[in-house]
Order: C-alpha cells, then structure tokens, then sequence
C-alpha cells in the first residue's frame, strides 16, 4: 500500500491511497469462497457450485464490496502511518486502475494549539458579598409577589394598576382590532411601549384621554415599528398595592418552619449568598473565555463549525415542528450562527488542549458537590442526588461541567488577576 499527502490548506488534506492488485485479488478469493458455500444455482448442489461459476456470476459485485471494505480499512492504517488525526468523515472518491485502485481522501485535521498566551491572560475577578440592604430588597420582592390590590378613588400613580379600555391608530388604520377592553396596566412597570404608562399617570376612573406616543424602531412588529400612534384610552380603575405583612404565614409559604423573621432572612440570605456565588464564578468564567480567545488564535476546522452550527439550530427546528412550520419560515440564515458556532469550537479545542498539556483529571469529590448544591434547592435533596448518580450520561454532564470549571481555575492561576469589588446588585441584574 502507498501513501501520499497533500497539504491543499492550513488544515485540509488530500490522501491519495494505492492498493495493490495482490491484495485486492485475495480478499475477493477469500469472499468468493465464502460465497460459493452459500449461494443457491440450479444444477449445483448446495456448496459444490464450481468457484468459476460463483466469480462469472457476483465476481462484478464482490470486487465493489472488496473495494469498499479496503477503502474503510486502509484509510484508517494510512492515517496512523501518516501520524494524521482527521475532524469529521473524509470525502473519498474511488479511482479504478488496471492493477488494483488508488483513492483519494480528502479532510481536515485539528490545528496545531500553541498555550504560550496563557500566561499573557489578564482577567478582572468581581468580588460582591450579600449586605443587609440586599435581603431587606429581596424580601421587598417577596411581598410584591405576594401583593393584593386595593381599587381607590383617586388619580393614578406610579406603581398603581390602571384597568383600561383602548383603542390604537397609525397611519389612519386600526391596528387594535377594534376596540381592548379590561386590559390591566401597572404604571412604572415600562412593559408598554415608551410613554403609554406615563399618559396614565394622575387619571381616574371615568376619564378619558386621547394621547400619542411613537413605537420604537424595533418594535417586533414590523408594521407598527417607528410608526406614530394615536390611543384613546378610557380608564375603568385605580388601584394601589396592597403588600402582605411577614407574619407567620408569609414566611411558611417560603418554607420557612419556625416562622421568625430572623430564621427568614438567614435563609434568604443563604439562598442570596449560593446565587451570587454562582453567579461571579460565571462572571469570572466568562471573562478568562474572552481573554482566551482573543489571546489564543487558532484556525478551525470547518467540520467542526458546521457540526456546531446543527446544534445551535436545534433547538429552532424543534420550534418550527412545534409550530408546524418549517425553518426556513423562520428566517435563521445560517451565517447568523457561525461566529458563535466558531467561537464555541475553537474555546473547546483550547480547553482541550490545556486539559491534556497540563494533565487535568475530574475531581470526583467536586462532582458530588457540585451535585448537592445543586440538590439543595429541592424538598428532597437526597433523591436528587441519587437521580443524578443513578444514570452515567446525566452524571457526564455534571463531569464535564467540573472539568471546565477546574479548567477555568487553572486559567486563574496562570493569568494577571484584578480583583474588583462590585455590589451584589449589579452582579445578579446582569446575571
């Protein structure tokens, strides 16, 4: 068998094969053989049929079955002489000869990775902790989400509810469908578009305002986005937030048992204190990925890319079969994808590689707590953890999820690292 390469580009290859006409006769006398115990021709006994006979009659097609089981064989014997490691499925194409066949292969391989950058890593850490002032605001939220409303008889205000009935013009055209009616509006809550809840501001029931507000130019409806509208809104009612007490209920709706404020806010603030946690180590991960791909060039293999951008997609197609519609409708072109999908493979090939220079092996015990904190947020912490041990491709994930975490620690230890002290209330509104 002869061998040779061709390097077509940074990554692309062309192997040209050479099988010789020896081997490729024994292995079709070997299939012959083989065939002529089993194949049924009247006049012949079962497995006397002449070996003459059996090659006029499947020699054609035992030759293309030979030629393909070659092709898989001597590709992968060509590709460990050659001390080559391809990405993807070769596109091969058969080239007959006189005296046995030659093909070629063509395919990319990995890049080579340098990690000389690694140590030329500059990353900000933000460091937060959870102060008093964060559980009062979280508790806040806890009573908003618990909140009743209370109809009052006087001119609307921030954070009051404003029930309307409406109707929408733009460019002479109804664009409401009519007229809505009982739509319910909480001024200050900038779910409108920009100004409709600011008109609503120091109405009453029974009045009527007639207003005109501009649709951003992003509007999701295209229509409608930059246009001018005109809305004649009639208010119906008023009514103010009406916040729970932190009684003994409040708390137990929480699962709180004990039912004291103090035993309240410490599990608040234990909650509070493992999100932010999480939180900053993904903030921290994602700016030593940054750093890493800007620090670290490589080339990537277009049969990665491509693999990458099906599994961005996926999620789209499963929408469009649920919507019975197809993903072409849905307007995704596929270069919308490609710089996240390049992004995505050439992070994992760096990982990767620091992974294999640097011998990082998954620490098991981090698997298990990695396990339980996540466990922790459930009535039964323990099921959980049994559900996740209980079955290998669940627990791979939550491996795989450590070793890019013990990863990313590495990373740290290796870059410049600037703390910066941040509130916890900038670190989780932009979680």
């Amino acid at each position: 068998m002869q061998v040779s390469v061709e390097m077509t580009s940074e990554l692309s290859r062309k192997m040209t094969v050479n099988v010789p006409e020896a081997l490729v006769q024994e292995k079709i006398a070997q299939r012959l053989k083989s065939l002529a115990r089993e194949v049924k021709i009247d006049g012949f006994r079962p497995g006397k049929v002449p070996a003459q006979v059996v090659k006029k009659m499947y020699g054609e097609q035992v030759r293309g079955e030979v030629s393909g089981d070659l092709i898989n064989s001597t590709f992968y014997k060509a590709l460990e002489e050659q001390n080559i490691n391809p990405v993807g499925r070769p596109l091969i194409e058969e080239i007959d000869q006189a005296d046995g066949f030659k093909y070629t292969a063509v395919f990319e391989v990995y890049p080579e990775i340098s990690l000389a950058a690694v140590n030329q890593l500059e990353v900000v850490r933000p460091i937060a902790t959870v102060a008093d002032s964060d559980v009062d605001n979280m508790i806040e939220k806890l009573r908003t989400q618990k909140q009743d409303w209370l109809i009052v008889d006087r001119a609307a205000q921030t954070l009051d509810r404003v029930t309307v009935g409406f109707t929408g013009i733009a460019e002479g055209e109804n664009f409401t469908d009519g007229r809505i009616e009982d739509f319910k509006v909480i001024c200050g809550e900038k779910k409108m578009i920009p100004g409709f809840e600011e008109n609503l501001i120091d109405l009453k029931a029974g009045d009527n305002k007639v207003f005109s507000v501009t649709f951003p130019e992003d509007y999701n409806h295209e229509k409608l986005a930059g246009k001018i509208a005109e809305f004649n809104v009639d208010v119906t009612s008023v009514e103010e937030p009406v916040l729970p007490t932190i009684d003994e209920a409040f708390i137990a709706a929480y699962g709180v048992s004990g039912g004291t404020v103090e035993l309240f806010r410490a599990d608040i603030r234990s909650n509070m204190e493992r999100e932010l946690e999480q939180a900053l180590r993904g903030k921290l991960k994602i700016a030593v990925m940054n750093e890493l791909y800007e620090k670290i060039q490589i080339t990537t293999p277009n049969a990665l890319i491509d693999i990458e951008v099906e599994n961005l997609l996926k999620p789209y197609i499963e929408t469009a079969k649920r919507q019975k519609t197809t993903l072409e409708e849905l307007n995704l072109p596929r270069d919308l994808f490609e710089d996240q999908a390049k992004r995505r493979v050439a992070l994992g090939l760096i990982l990767s590689e620091v992974v294999q220079k640097n011998s990082i092996e998954i620490d098991n015990d981090k698997v298990l707590t990695t396990v339980q904190n996540m466990a922790k947020s459930y009535e039964r912490p323990e099921d959980v953890v049994s559900w996740y041990y209980s079955d290998e491709k669940r627990l791979d994930d939550v491996r795989q999820m450590v070793l890019e975490d013990q990863v990313i620690e590495w990373l740290v230890t290796q870059a410049k690292v600037t703390d910066e002290t941040v509130k916890f209330s900038d670190v989780m509104d932009q979680h």
